[in-house]
């Protein structure tokens, strides 16, 4: 059996806050916890919007995952909450993890922290 990565301390983001970027704005609009394999995922759906750019106005809708749970919402960091997060480096399990959010969210990009 693999030992355990010791998890990494993941801000979680303010979810409906617009984040202003170079090209224009993103903002997170859900926080999802997936179960998987007797663990669960976190994840976040969001969009961005590209309007501040030479090529015009675009956007899409993406999906983050910063990795599997191990500690749910342990301390406060400032003004957000951190959770302890085990990043997913396997690429297999990567892809079945893709596939599931891809049905359940209908998006085309996810991206791993």
């Amino acid at each position: 059996m693999p030992a355990q990565h010791p998890g990494q301390d993941y801000v979680h983001p303010k979810l409906g806050q617009e984040i202003t970027a170079i090209g224009g704005h993103y903002v997170f609009g859900k926080e999802i916890r997936l179960p998987y394999n007797g663990r669960e995922v976190l994840y976040f759906v969001g969009y961005a919007v590209l309007n501040s750019t030479c090529c015009g106005v675009g956007g899409c809708a993406y999906v983050l995952v910063p990795g599997f749970i191990q500690a749910w919402k342990y301390k406060k960091s400032e003004d957000a909450l951190v959770s302890k997060i085990e990043p997913i480096h396997d690429s297999i399990v990567q892809q079945e993890i893709r596939r599931v959010i891809q049905r359940k969210e209908m998006v085309y990009q996810v991206n791993f922290w």
